[in-house]
């Protein structure tokens, strides 16, 4: 008489709730959201009432989003150009365009974004040298031999 074995099952009878169930995975899950959000949202939202007319910004000429154009100007200075639109519900948008010449050959640009004299937005191109090709010295142009 041999005692008959009962297969091994995978299924646990324990009922242990999956890994994103148990508690301190969702309190961990939260608790970084919650840092986010405070991070993206409220942060900004600190430094503008640290600073609420910019001076600080102005003084250490940078400019920071919801800038008055006339703050802008404190700071950076006038644009090199400006380009205008207006949108379809008569919302004025204006593009500045700032170029910085290190040399004859290197320039960059700063651009930022104004909404009815706010600024909204900017990024910052860098450098666009313009250098000449790196031909063979021994070996003349294909096309330039006599």
């Amino acid at each position: 008489m041999a005692a008959e074995s009962q297969p091994l099952s995978l299924d646990s009878d324990t009922n242990e709730p999956s890994f994103i169930r148990r508690r301190p995975v969702r309190i961990i899950i939260y608790t970084g959201l919650v840092l986010f959000v405070l991070m993206a949202v409220v942060w900004p939202m600190i430094v503008q009432l640290g600073d609420p007319d910019f001076r600080k910004h102005i003084e250490q000429h940078r400019v920071m989003v919801g800038m008055s154009k006339e703050q802008v100007l404190q700071a950076w200075g006038g644009p090199q150009t400006i380009n205008t639109t207006f949108t379809k519900d008569g919302i004025r948008q204006e593009e500045w365009i700032f170029e910085d010449w290190e040399s004859t050959s290197t320039v960059r640009h700063r651009y930022l974004y104004f909404e009815e004299g706010i600024l909204k937005g900017g990024w910052y191109e860098g450098s666009r040298e313009r250098q000449a090709q790196n031909f063979p010295t021994d070996k003349p142009h294909p096309k330039i031999q006599p």
